[in-house]
């Protein structure tokens, strides 16, 4: 291959990874545990979920309703 062919295939690549659309945070996420076998992190981030929606909502008017379940 030439330096030439070898730029346009690069080139190419590129553009094509550039026109994918973005699939997301959440499903990137998935793909990245689905590929690299990281399944024991899944209720690590279920956790800090509910405790960050627990956080949020604290300092709304569920504030006390949340309180009692504690």
């Amino acid at each position: 291959m030439t330096e030439e062919q070898s730029s346009e295939e690069s080139k190419s690549e590129f553009e094509t990874q550039a026109s994918q659309t973005d699939i997301g945070v959440v499903q990137e996420f998935i793909l990245f545990l689905r590929h690299n076998k990281k399944w024991w992190l899944t209720p690590i981030v279920i956790a800090l979920l509910l405790i960050a929606v627990v956080a949020i909502s604290a300092g709304t008017g569920a504030g006390p309703f949340i309180y009692t379940l504690f």
